[in-house]
């Protein structure tokens, strides 16, 4: 079972963070800064598995990741997981990331953190993988895409409201509002 999905940069800044057993959140960024600092003092050319950290589980669990560029994807794992089913299930999420965004950086994942969280929920829900056919995810964030363009989305909702507003056929504009004991003048109001 995948217990904790983490993706941060070169630097040690979390981009995704997704866990999947309770930590504290103080415990949790201690996670993260141990994770960071068994995977980047790493050499490129070495293993991409690891005994997880202290923290974390030490040997009952592993640390299984992939370096592409300024970002490394970390998934930690119990010892039921296979490490190349892992590393390919890494591989199917960025590539799928990698369609989506047409060649996916790591501004993707901090100014689009929703889509990002939507793909990983068709990939990966309460631990447990639901998808690994890259074509059958990328379709249903099509799909989810047309919907939200269809509602035109929640940058529009505020325009929709004001033109709701606009075209209430009230007959007129109340002036007075009592409610029980509770008199309220309402002020005269420019027309829109």
């Amino acid at each position: 079972m995948i217990k904790a999905i983490l993706i941060f940069n070169n630097h040690g800044k979390p981009r995704l963070i997704r866990f999947y057993q309770y930590f504290a959140e103080d415990m949790q960024q201690q996670i993260i800064r141990e994770t960071f600092h068994l995977v980047s003092k790493r050499d490129d050319n070495v293993c991409n598995f690891l005994e997880g950290g202290s923290l974390i589980g030490g040997s009952d669990y592993k640390l299984i990741y992939r370096h592409y560029a300024t970002l490394y994807f970390v998934f930690c794992v119990d010892s039921s997981e296979s490490e190349l089913g892992i590393l390919d299930l890494i591989q199917v999420f960025v590539e799928t990331l990698d369609k989506c965004f047409e060649n996916v950086c790591e501004l993707d994942l901090i100014f689009h953190m929703d889509k990002v969280h939507y793909i990983l929920q068709e990939v990966v829900m309460g631990g447990m993988v639901l998808e690994t056919n890259m074509n059958e995810i990328v379709a249903q964030v099509d799909v989810q895409n047309r919907m939200e363009k269809s509602e035109g989305g929640l940058s529009a909702a505020p325009a929709r409201a004001v033109s709701a507003v606009k075209n209430m056929n009230l007959p007129e504009i109340p002036r007075n509002i009592n409610i029980g004991d509770i008199n309220i003048k309402v002020p005269s109001l420019s027309p829109f």
